[in-house]
């Protein structure tokens, strides 16, 4: 793979390009094996990725001017704030390049002044774009205020008919000054959610919503945990930092009858979760949201796993409050919580901490499967719970031309 940018140093964020892809992954499988204790079953043959043309998102700063926008990341030399046009980097999906140069034109007709950081002043700090395989759209606006909403507004309907897979328009309101890449405030102009097809499981994506970007390697990924929950042929499974029910629906159509509850402290996955089941007819899947690292010393959730203690989808009957099916509660003592048979848990980079990692040593569920995007704090998180062995493991390549990976470990109690 060759990269203009790459080549001309103004990115970097592919650091392994020079490497064959082979070496890629034998060094990604190294440093992963270097870190963990060996699968009792050994590992499994890592999931491959295409090099380029594999990223579903695009998330972009915006700099330049009204009439010469610059669409792409903080440069690496130059003045504070400037920003170096990657609009045509290979990563992305061609929808999504594609869109990215109507994009840059929208920004001139509709006088969306960028960002500028080093003055504090103008309007459009990013845009972040989504692609499903259909060729089906997602883009945000992250501005500043609401000061351009009534130009993008009128300007809206040209947009829709120069991209006829536009699904989903918002605005993100990001006011402050600091290095993020979005706001808590969105305002929807079109649509509400982007279907996302992962293998024949259709997701809904909501604007604030999080999906793996590769989407192949998510489907693989899916797949995969999937066929381990159904060897394990469990009666009830919690996905923990569930997303948009990518795990928990999967499980749920592998395994008739298992009982799945997904957690996720966004309430905007959970909407998203919530639908994808109802449209998929899954009844034994439910999301509730809630902070899946909220544990105290006991092994009690607090709370348990939802903002409220009754079920809002209407499914609370015949459960207790942290979720887990009538009956299946442990008898130890009020100290003890309900777990089930599984869990999943897929942390982001810093891992699922002490707390959860004592709540998982401490509890009753049989197997764990863990996904992790960061082995060392998966290398760490297994070290606080050495009641559950580890079983198999498979690296799947989520971040090719690059060291990071995606590891998933089936651990069974001893």
């Amino acid at each position: 793979m060759r990269c203009d940018y790459f080549e001309r140093d103004v990115c970097r964020s592919c650091s392994w390009l020079p490497l064959s892809y082979d070496d890629q992954l034998d060094d990604k499988l190294a440093a992963a094996r270097a870190l963990l204790p060996e699968p009792r079953e050994g590992w499994l043959a890592p999931v491959r990725s295409p090099r380029e043309r594999f990223r579903n998102k695009a998330k972009v700063s915006v700099g330049g001017t009204v009439d010469a926008p610059l669409l792409g990341i903080p440069s690496l030399a130059g003045p504070v704030g400037a920003v170096t046009d990657l609009a045509a980097c290979p990563l992305h999906v061609e929808p999504i390049e594609a869109a990215l140069g109507t994009l840059r034109s929208f920004v001139t007709r509709a006088t969306l002044v960028p960002y500028d950081v080093a003055t504090r002043r103008g309007e459009l700090k990013h845009l972040l774009v989504t692609a499903n395989p259909r060729g089906e759209l997602m883009v945000r606006f992250v501005l500043r205020s609401r000061e351009a909403e009534t130009r993008i507004r009128k300007h809206l309907p040209d947009l829709l008919a120069e991209l006829p897979g536009l699904r989903v328009v918002s605005l993100n309101l990001l006011p402050e000054h600091a290095a993020l890449t979005e706001g808590a405030q969105e305002i929807v102009l079109v649509g509400d959610t982007l279907t996302m097809p992962v293998d024949d499981l259709d997701l809904h994506l909501r604007p604030r919503s999080f999906f793996q970007t590769n989407t192949g390697v998510a489907a693989a990924l899916y797949r995969r945990a999937a066929a381990w929950v159904g060897e394990l042929a469990p009666r009830s499974l919690w996905d923990l930092y569930c997303g948009v029910g990518g795990f928990a629906l999967s499980a749920a159509r592998a395994v008739p009858g298992l009982d799945v509850l997904g957690v996720e402290i966004s309430d905007e996955a959970i909407a998203s979760a919530r639908r994808s089941a109802a449209d998929l007819g899954l009844d034994n899947a439910r999301f509730e949201v809630g902070d899946a690292t909220t544990v105290d010393g006991s092994g009690t959730r607090r709370g348990g796993v939802g903002r409220d203690e009754a079920d809002t989808t209407g499914g609370a009957a015949g459960r207790t409050t942290s979720g887990a099916p009538a009956g299946d509660a442990d008898s130890s003592g009020p100290d003890v919580a309900p777990t089930p048979d599984v869990v999943v848990v897929n942390p982001p980079r810093r891992g699922i901490g002490p707390d959860l990692a004592a709540w998982l040593e401490r509890g009753r569920a049989e197997a764990v499967l863990y996904s992790s995007c960061n082995p060392t704090t998966l290398a760490r998180d297994l070290a606080a719970m050495p009641s559950l062995r580890l079983e198999r493991a498979q690296l799947l390549d989520m971040f090719p031309n690059t060291p990071h990976s995606e590891v998933l470990t089936l651990l069974r109690r001893v």
